[in-house]
């Protein structure tokens, strides 16, 4: 897929990469079966499907930027000379690329083992918007459909599907009415837990604009 000059590529889970041809960002990388050369890696959060050191020592060097949620930082394991923390609603530039970090949590998705959220708020896990080419995308992260996402207005929406951890089909459907996207690609379906299905009814949900089913790399 390609949006203004930017590619976007999926390769499985939550993983994307976005690349416009002097930069390659990879967001969450896990279980890659292919070698990404990236030179700005994202992690949303702590969690092994999202912050995994073995797929970070297969796609970093020093020279790559590693841009992670603060409570990812005392867990990765790799020799970037830059590892950077971010909070909900902080932004970093890196040349001419802009990223924020947007606030992602449950709001009813419970640990029936700890009777608290899987993705509390206050641990202050994060989705990304990316400005890049003069566009702007936004990966969610894992996340329920919160208030923080109205009116973000971006071209791309990476929204997860799955349920169960993060917002299901009808839920995702829900976001996109209030982020107001002009493309919506699913995620967060076909590894842990979700299938093809949650995305194809994803797609069959959503009016509001266009809906793109990616193809694993």
């Amino acid at each position: 897929m390609e949006y203004n000059g930017v590619k976007i590529k999926w390769y499985g889970h939550d993983t994307f990469t976005l690349s416009n041809g002097n930069l390659t960002i990879c967001i969450d990388p896990y279980k890659l079966e292919k070698k990404i050369d990236a030179d700005i890696i994202l992690i949303s959060h702590n969690h092994f499907d999202h912050l995994s050191n073995d797929d970070l020592q297969k796609i970093s060097s020093e020279k790559t930027i590693i841009l992670a949620a603060k409570e990812c930082l005392d867990q990765i394991k790799v020799k970037s000379n830059q590892i950077i923390g971010i909070e909900p609603n902080e932004e970093k530039s890196f040349s001419d690329i802009l990223i924020k970090a947007v606030p992602a949590y449950n709001l009813d998705k419970i640990n029936p083992e700890t009777n608290q959220p899987f993705h509390p708020k206050q641990d202050k896990k994060v989705g990304f918007i990316v400005r890049m080419n003069n566009s702007i995308f936004y990966h969610a992260g894992d996340s329920d459909y919160v208030s923080e996402m109205n009116g973000l207005s971006p071209d791309v929406f990476f929204v997860p599907v799955s349920g169960t951890y993060v917002m299901n089909a009808e839920e995702a459907a829900n976001s996109v009415l209030g982020v107001k996207p002009k493309i919506a690609i699913p995620m967060h379906y076909g590894s842990i837990i979700g299938s093809d299905d949650d995305a194809k009814y994803f797609k069959k949900l959503v009016r509001s604009c266009q809906v793109l089913i990616p193809t694993k790399e």
